[in-house]
């Protein structure tokens, strides 16, 4: 099988779209033109992709929960299994890519390696697995367990899971399938090697029952923000989704992580730092937008949800004060660190009060909201790419497929103009989309030949 290397190009820009059922904003769901079941609903999901591939968006991506971890009395929830929707979203588009999130606290490393394997396969290689470690206690309940497992615990685990994953992606070379009618040959199985794998935490001996994928490996993304997501990331993703409330902080971030992924004998990994959009025709415009968005939604689950990110109780938020001053990390530092952290800044360096805070996130958590003209959403998004503060951005439209709609039609052509932006793609792979190389296996069984 042949392998496609990424041509050396000049940096571009990176995009993609979280597809968040009906949008970032909690309420975006009760817009006149949102349809309720939207978060159950294939073909919402496969517009929006439709949407993104016609302004040459990398990848749409999918989170993913193991259990309710928010209230469903007020707003739709990430229901759908990844995988499946992102099989269905493949089949609908030709050039996108499909990037889905697995948990390796709560998965096995054969099943997710074969799964996004199968992916690629089924997408002709568009897929990508964002790794995560899941730190909620519903999840953990879910599985047989009283408790999350702690921090530490979780990314050792992670950190075997991902090698594993990797090396059964890896254990049929490139050309093993042979397909030869005339001499009766099908497979060449000298080319196809058990993972013979005994870990702390995992017994596999492989090899993986189906051909390598036509990426080679499916493009590893990660999420964290802590010292241990940080180390994973620079081991093994190839692309990191992250939260980032300033410019700064977001540059120190991605010379943290490359100086990291240096140290392991990596190229960089790109940052890709998650950015919600509330986009009008003037400033005013899209700032009634926000207003009036966050005013559907109720003060009760804002206050909740905020005090779920920050791991306390609900009652120390009083609306018109600042945040507590002594807050500590979740669960001793067990819970969701880049949130936290994400959250705790806004607060703090505009001194917002909680009201406030509620305000600026667009009744979120942790990610930056551009509230504004899409030549301002433009002029921002130019300077963190320049400046250095990251290679792209994971998209969170306010509401969706309009949200999305406004971005495409608005900010892209400025983009694109600029010269930072494709107008076309240059491929028809993620790989080729994010300009990384396929991995080539080849020299990995020489050497143990």
């Amino acid at each position: 099988m042949s392998r496609i290397t990424a041509p050396a190009v000049e940096r571009r820009l990176h995009l993609n779209v979280n597809i968040l059922h009906s949008g970032f904003v909690p309420s975006a769901w009760r817009l006149a033109d949102a349809d309720p079941r939207a978060f159950v609903d294939v073909q919402h999901y496969v517009r929006v992709a439709q949407i993104a591939e016609a302004a040459k968006l990398d990848a749409v991506f999918l989170a993913d929960n193991a259990a309710i971890v928010d209230q469903i009395d007020f707003r739709p929830i990430t229901a759908l299994e990844p995988t499946v929707l992102l099989a269905s979203i493949a089949a609908a588009t030709s050039h996108i890519g499909v990037i889905g999130t697995a948990s390796t606290s709560y998965n096995e490393p054969y099943n997710i390696a074969r799964r996004f394997s199968t992916l690629d396969h089924v997408s002709n290689g568009r897929a990508g697995w964002n790794v995560v470690t899941t730190a909620d206690l519903p999840s953990a309940r879910n599985f047989g367990r009283d408790a999350v497992p702690d921090h530490a615990q979780r990314y050792e685990r992670a950190a075997e899971f991902t090698e594993l994953v990797k090396a059964l992606w890896d254990s049929w070379e490139d050309d093993a399938f042979v397909g030869d009618k005339a001499g009766g040959r099908f497979v060449d199985v000298s080319k196809v090697h058990p993972v013979a794998h005994r870990g702390q935490y995992f017994d596999v001996q492989g090899p993986l029952n189906l051909p390598r994928s036509p990426q080679g490996h499916p493009v590893v993304v990660q999420a964290g923000g802590s010292p241990d997501g940080r180390d994973l990331a620079a081991r093994h993703a190839e692309a990191v989704f992250s939260a980032s409330q300033s410019f700064e902080e977001s540059a120190a971030y991605r010379r943290d992580l490359n100086t990291r992924a240096a140290a392991y004998g990596r190229a960089g990994v790109k940052v890709l730092a998650g950015l919600t959009t509330i986009i009008g025709a003037t400033e005013a415009q899209a700032l009634r937008r926000r207003d009036e968005l966050v005013d559907q939604i109720p003060w009760r689950y804002s206050l909740h949800r905020l005090a779920g990110t920050l791991g306390i109780d609900v009652e120390r938020l009083k609306l018109d004060r600042p945040l507590p001053d002594d807050i500590a990390l979740p669960g001793g530092g067990n819970g969701n660190h880049t949130f936290f952290h994400a959250t705790i800044a806004q607060g703090r360096s505009h001194g917002y009060t909680v009201r406030e805070l509620i305000r600026s996130l667009a009744g979120g958590t942790g990610h930056r909201v551009i509230v504004g003209t899409p030549e301002q959403v433009a002029d921002d998004i130019e300077h963190w790419f320049n400046g250095g503060a990251a290679d792209g951005f994971n998209l969170m439209p306010d509401a969706l497929p309009g949200g999305l709609s406004d971005f495409v039609d608005g900010v892209v052509p400025i983009l694109q103009k600029r010269g930072i932006f494709r107008t076309e793609y240059e491929g028809t792979t993620l790989r080729e989309h994010l300009g990384l190389a396929c991995p080539d296996n080849a020299e990995l069984w020489r050497k143990s030949a």
